[in-house]
Formats: structure tokens, sequence, C-alpha cells
């Protein structure tokens, strides 16, 4: 049976973090509100928990998960090195809607799908997912939604397309119209928007100092 804490509340925010934290120990799933829309995750190095997202959502590994960190440091210790423009976008944008792709470290035993030994970083700008992040570590996040519906600005409206699936649902209020991130892939020579989304084409071209048509 799934429960939902309304974290506007601070009696419920708290009890609804400490379940949640335990959710997530536990091999279980919890949605968590974010700066662009609901997610849902899992520990990121829990292969089983991640396949249950999967399997939530009803999406294959043909589309990796995405991992959602607290603090710029976490990332030193999930990818094979943070190059200066990887530090450069973090420092203007995180926390912040702008993910960004990077070969992860090949140490790391975790499943995050078809990934091609990348992994898509981001940290978000949201107290309680930063909160729950912070106690945890990183987690395997994706929209909070059955592929191919709406993705969820509402807490509720994650209960209604996932329901029990889920173990904890943290209710943060609407996210409001829902703005995909940015997607920054920067595994190769030059690096490439994938998806335009809350954070302009034209302020990454800036922060990297390059054209902006050369991000195509």
């Amino acid at each position: 049976m799934s429960a939902v804490y309304d974290c506007s509340k601070r009696e419920t925010r708290a009890d609804g973090l400490a379940a949640a934290a335990s959710a997530v120990r536990s091999s279980r799933l919890v949605v968590l509100p974010t700066d662009t829309v609901y997610g849902i995750g899992a520990d990121a190095f829990d292969g089983g928990a991640v396949q249950s997202l999967l399997r939530a959502k009803n999406r294959g590994p043909d589309m990796p998960v995405g991992v959602l960190v607290g603090s710029w440091s976490t990332v030193d210790g999930l990818v094979l090195g943070t190059p200066p423009q990887a530090r450069a976008l973090m420092e203007a944008f995180w926390p912040g809607d702008l993910s960004i792709v990077l070969p992860h470290a090949p140490s790391l035993q975790w499943d995050l799908g078809q990934s091609r030994g990348t992994v898509m970083l981001r940290m978000p700008l949201h107290p309680v997912a930063l909160e729950l992040l912070r106690d945890v570590g990183p987690m395997a996040v994706s929209s909070a939604n059955v592929s191919g519906q709406p993705p969820a600005s509402t807490a509720q409206e994650a209960v209604d397309q996932l329901g029990d699936s889920v173990a904890v649902y943290l209710d943060g209020g609407s996210t409001g119209a829902p703005v995909p991130s940015t997607m920054v892939d920067l595994t190769g020579d030059e690096p490439v928007i994938l998806r335009e989304g809350a954070v302009s084409r034209a302020a990454v071209a800036e922060v990297l100092g390059v054209p902006a048509e050369s991000l195509a």
C-alpha cells in the first residue's frame, strides 16, 4: 500500500523524507518533486530497484535512466573525469534544469539500461529532492509517468498513473507546466545538445564559449 506525504507541512515532510529514505534503502520506489516534473526514483546502485522502476513505467532498457545527485562533489565519484566544460555548466546551472551526459566510472556496479558506458546527471533545484538525495545518495530517476502518458506535475497525477508500484509519494505541490531539462552530451569531441528544454541553447553556448549553432 502506497503512502502519500504532504511536504508543505514540517511534521509530515520530516515523516515523508524518513519514509522515502527507508523505501529507497529497501529497494522500493519513491516519487519525488523536482524543479521540472515529478520523478520516480530508486537507489542508482540497486539493479533490481531500477528494473522495478522500468516496469512501473512500462519502459524498456533501451531508454536508460538518468541519475540525480544532491551535490556537485558527488559527481566526481560517478564519472571517468569531470572535464572543464562539465564543471562550467554545473557552476552556471546547478542546482537547476540542465542534465549533463558524461562517461561513467568503469568501476561502478550499476545497471541503468543501455547507457553504453555513459550516465546522464543532474542536480535538481528543489528542497525536498535535495534533502532526500543528500540522505540516500545518487538516485536513478525518470519522469513519474507511464511511458507514452503525460509527465506528472502533481503528486496526484503520479499516483493516478503509477499507483501501488511506488511505496512513497512525496507531495511538494504543483511543479507548474511540465518543461523538461536541457540535455547536453559531453561524451564526444564536441558538446552536443540532445534536447533543448528549460535552459536555452544560447545560454549553454555562452557558458561553453562556443557558437550556438555548433551545439546541434
